[in-house]
């Protein structure tokens, strides 16, 4: 390695909104503020502004499509990248970007890493084949102890390749107490939400496997148990308009229209969390990671996941919040009314230690220095102490 700053590239689809690539952005912030050069490789999105604040440079390719030609052409491209702008090793977040750079280092015989973000189900050999690209980095990154296990399992990565770095919430942004109340304010006139009313909140796009249909049938039995004094928002994109309009028949079917609002996308998840009673996550599938438990537990405000995945990771149960079996709307009615019902003190202590068990575990901070720590290993720098110095004097 020379003296000069090393040239950190991460490739990726496009720059949208998920935590994919809000992950890069924050990446490339550290990198920045590490004493690197960023480098950001995908097609736009609506995080380009949010990447060259960060003070990378976005370069603009197509890294989405999925024929074996298109990737060897795009490998070309990385490898022209690479000589061009001296890139001393290449980041891959998501799997048909890392086939081109798993072929485009070779060739340039420099370190690749991968960050393993989903679940990635292989039903079949072929599957498994395009999946295990995530798998061949000289570092393989996994955003959670579920995760890793079966990067261990199935793909038999070992553990000198292999790092656990999680997912992190921003602390500058949630913090309870920081929250102005005109923004909890807007939230709650947009939402139509009395001020006395209880919420139940489920940021997730509305999509079958994430749980809302579960939500709905919890919510029936809920109104049975309790009577009123609630609202369930479900502030999330609508990915499939079928489900949408099938969970909206049910809500009418259950008598839950004043109950239930479907709020679309929501950009102030600090708000939010600060105006909710209850952050629900009742996902039918394992969660690779789940974020926004996480980051309602760094605001206090109580959650409820599924018991499966890293929601086990995340969640303390009986202690930051409660998870449930998944698919079972009573085991959630049941879990909903508890939290509803429990008395402040109970609930401040369940706070306290939600909030403390997050700041611990899953900080922006604590994943950019972990990930700064792996480039590190293989590339003979410093970016991390650099960044850890440049973090403690903000």
């Amino acid at each position: 390695m020379t003296d000069r700053s090393p040239v950190i590239l991460q490739v990726l689809p496009a720059l949208g909104t998920g935590g994919l690539e809000r992950g890069a952005v924050e990446i490339a912030a550290a990198i920045t503020q590490g004493g690197g050069t960023a480098l950001v490789a995908s097609r736009p999105g609506r995080l380009l502004v949010q990447l060259r604040h960060a003070g990378a440079r976005y370069i603009e390719l197509d890294l989405k499509k999925k024929s074996p030609v298109a990737v060897l052409r795009r490998a070309k491209d990385l490898q022209a990248i690479i000589r061009s702008e001296g890139v001393d090793l290449v980041h891959a977040r998501s799997r048909i970007p890392a086939w081109a750079a798993w072929i485009a280092c070779r060739r340039e015989n420099i370190p690749l890493v991968t960050t393993w973000h989903g679940v990635h189900e292989a039903k079949w050999r072929g599957k498994k084949l395009y999946n295990s690209v995530l798998a061949r980095g000289t570092r393989v990154i996994a955003i959670s102890e579920f995760i890793a296990r079966r990067l261990r399992s199935e793909y038999a990565v070992p553990e000198s390749r292999l790092r656990v770095i999680p997912r992190g919430a921003d602390l500058r942004e949630f913090t309870p107490g920081t929250i102005f109340g005109e923004r909890v304010q807007k939230l709650a006139e947009a939402w139509r939400v009395p001020v006395e009313a209880r919420i139940i909140l489920m940021p997730a796009r509305l999509t079958a496997w994430k749980g809302q249909g579960v939500l709905v049938e919890a919510l029936g039995l809920l109104r049975s148990k309790m009577g009123t004094g609630w609202i369930c928002v479900l502030a999330g994109p609508e990915n499939d308009r079928k489900f949408s309009r099938k969970l909206q028949q049910r809500v009418q079917e259950l008598g839950l229209e004043e109950h239930v609002r479907f709020a679309g996308t929501c950009t102030d998840m600090p708000a939010a969390c600060e105006l909710a009673s209850v952050v629900v996550a009742p996902s039918l599938r394992p969660e690779p990671f789940g974020r926004t438990l996480v980051e309602a537990q760094m605001m206090g405000c109580p959650v409820i996941g599924t018991a499966q995945g890293a929601m086990m990771e995340t969640i303390l149960p009986g202690e930051t919040g409660l998870v449930v079996p998944p698919d079972d709307p009573q085991a959630l009615a049941d879990a909903l009314k508890s939290v509803l019902e429990t008395d402040d003190d109970a609930l401040d202590w369940l706070a306290e230690k939600a909030r403390a068990h997050a700041v611990a575990n899953y900080t922006t901070t604590l994943m950019q220095a972990r990930t700064l720590g792996v480039y590190d290993e293989l590339l003979g720098t410093r970016l991390r102490e650099t960044f850890e110095e440049y973090s403690h004097d903000q």
